[in-house]
């Protein structure tokens, strides 16, 4: 490591601990040449994930847009914010282990209505009903039965 300070390139570790709640590594370090000490953070490389949307353009991935998606679909619903952060984690993360760089949309929407279905049914139908873009009342009828055959 680098010091900020001379530049020379070598250092020793003095302290290393857990920071940002566990996702990364805090340490603090001596120049080995000028003696002064500086922080560095070691985190994880994740490689970005690139979503292709109906349209065929394509944008980078961004947690924060399921759980918004999640969070209007569970709007006045007994569903605590905790459970769909961790409900946007775990896609985020079965996304991340697909070693897969590009991913649809629509595998995105599935993944969402799946982990919707087991929290809360109403906020499975909300987003459904937006995601699969319902035309009418039948389309409609058929996912409710489709909801109720499987309990």
């Amino acid at each position: 490591m680098k010091c900020p300070y001379c530049g020379y390139k070598e250092s020793k570790v003095i302290d290393s601990r857990p920071a940002e709640e566990g996702s990364s590594i805090r340490r603090r370090r001596e120049c080995l040449s000028c003696a002064k000490r500086f922080t560095t953070y070691e985190t994880v490389e994740s490689l970005p994930m690139v979503v292709i949307k109906k349209d065929g353009s394509r944008q980078s991935f961004d947690k924060r847009k399921v759980l918004n998606g999640m969070i209007r679909a569970c709007e006045k619903r007994p569903v605590p914010f905790e459970v769909l952060e961790q409900k946007a984690d775990e896609i985020e993360q079965t996304l991340q282990n697909s070693l897969e760089r590009e991913v649809s949309t629509e595998y995105i929407g599935e993944l969402v209505m799946d982990k919707l279905r087991a929290v809360d049914e109403v906020a499975y139908v909300r987003f459904a009903s937006v995601y699969r873009q319902f035309k009418d009342i039948d389309t409609f009828m058929k996912e409710l039965n489709k909801l109720l055959e499987g309990k």
